[in-house]
């Protein structure tokens, strides 16, 4: 890929609560339009990483540039600019209960937009559409099993159309039909907008289904110990750790599409 094909770029990255190292020295680069998993064990520092690249944490070390723009290094209205161009979901959905769907999808566009009532309205209409809950705009998110809360998070993270949606592992909890589902989903949104993708997760399906590139986190070496196309990394990596996380249960021998 030429570096203009670049969309995030982590560079030297090292994360630490005080004196307890997390991860160092974190170096890879997504690409525009990837599906980019970040992969590990429990514990090995995915969520704290996601933390670090939206911004809610600052490095040890190390810069994490979006279009060649440090959100390390930026001030506080610089960081909010970047935001704007993100969507964000969170394993448990994210919505607040005591709003409507609608309200919920409603709300980025009420705080970082001027469009009128009647034009957030339509929009929200849309997003639901998109993610398969037309019709669903009035319910409460205790109304809704747990793959339908993930799509209706999933629809207010789309509803300023971002550049780079975040999914933190979107499978959890969900059995292995939904997730499919909602794996096919986020490849669908990614399409429509044209957004690159970081999925946070160690589910082995979702991982083979549709990343495109990945990074292992290593939590005993608390590094990075490979990156590459996971189906790649799966029967090839130099790193027996890694072919085993792969190949675990043996849900990792075939190729999946």
């Amino acid at each position: 890929m030429s570096s203009g094909d670049i969309h995030i770029r982590v560079d030297g990255l090292t994360m630490a609560y005080g004196d307890r190292l997390i991860q160092r020295d974190l170096s890879f680069n997504v690409c525009r339009g990837d599906v980019f998993v970040i992969m590990g064990g429990s514990g090995c520092g995915k969520s704290t990483l996601l933390r670090h690249m939206i911004g809610l944490q600052r490095p040890a070390s190390g810069d994490i540039q979006y279009n060649g723009r440090s959100i390390v290094n930026a001030s506080a209205e610089q960081c909010d600019e970047i935001r704007r161009s993100w969507g964000i979901t969170y394993q448990s959905g994210g919505l607040f209960s005591a709003m409507t769907l609608a309200e919920n999808v409603a709300l980025p566009l009420e705080q970082y937009t001027g469009l009128v009532a009647s034009e957030i309205a339509e929009i929200v209409a849309y997003k639901l559409a998109l993610v398969g809950l037309a019709g669903f705009g009035d319910y409460y998110p205790s109304e809704l099993s747990g793959g339908m809360q993930k799509r209706a998070g999933l629809a207010r993270a789309i509803a300023l159309d971002p550049e780079v949606l975040f999914f933190d592992e979107p499978s959890a909890g969900l059995d292995p039909i939904s997730a499919s589902l909602l794996d096919e989903l986020i490849v669908k949104m990614s399409q429509v907008l044209g957004a690159t993708v970081v999925l946070f997760t160690h589910e082995l399906a979702s991982i083979f289904a549709i990343g495109t590139n990945s990074v292992f986190l290593d939590n005993e070496t608390r590094t990075m110990l490979d990156g590459g196309d996971p189906r790649t990394l799966r029967d090839c990596s130099a790193h027996a750790k890694v072919r085993a996380f792969l190949k675990r249960g043996n849900s990792g021998t075939g190729d999946q599409q």
